[in-house]
């Protein structure tokens, strides 16, 4: 089974469909390493990894393939949330465990709100999440606007 396959069978379709553009928005996609705003070795569409180092270069098509790798295992992280999710929700909160890491995920305040049943909360969560080195960065809000706006999607 393919990454992609598993990403799907993990997280459903229509949140993919969702997910993917977003996060290629947000991170981009850069055929070579670079340091991220806070100097970390990152490659292609946001991925991060032991095996970077400067100077490297990939394919668009390598770039893909890492891309839906690291979605289907940040797709694990959405188990710590044990209530059910739209695909929007399932795709923001994936586009945020992508960003953050599953740790700082799973022992959020949003995801303490989606488990209580709060989801509005949890979905508001998303834009206290816009700092990186203790800098506010406008991308961060920005794309936690957009994590934000696909959460909220459908919400009463």
């Amino acid at each position: 089974m393919s990454w992609k396959e598993r990403l799907v069978a993990a997280i459903g379709g229509a949140a993919v469909a969702l997910a993917i553009p977003l996060v290629q928005k947000y991170e981009g996609t850069v055929l070579r390493t670079y340091r991220d705003p806070v100097g970390i070795i990152t490659a292609c569409t946001g991925h991060i990894g032991p095996e970077l180092r400067d100077g490297q270069t990939f394919t668009r098509q390598q770039c893909e393939e890492m891309l839906y790798k690291d979605l289907a295992k940040h797709a694990d992280a959405l188990s710590c949330v044990r209530v059910p999710l739209t695909d929007g929700q399932r795709a923001a909160f994936l586009s945020f465990a992508f960003n953050v890491g599953d740790a700082a995920f799973c022992g959020s305040t949003l995801v303490r709100k989606a488990n209580a049943g709060d989801i509005d909360g949890a979905c508001a969560e998303l834009s206290r999440w816009v700092y990186a080195s203790g800098k506010q960065l406008p991308g961060l809000v920005k794309r936690r606007a957009a994590e934000r706006q696909l959460c909220e999607a459908g919400l009463a």
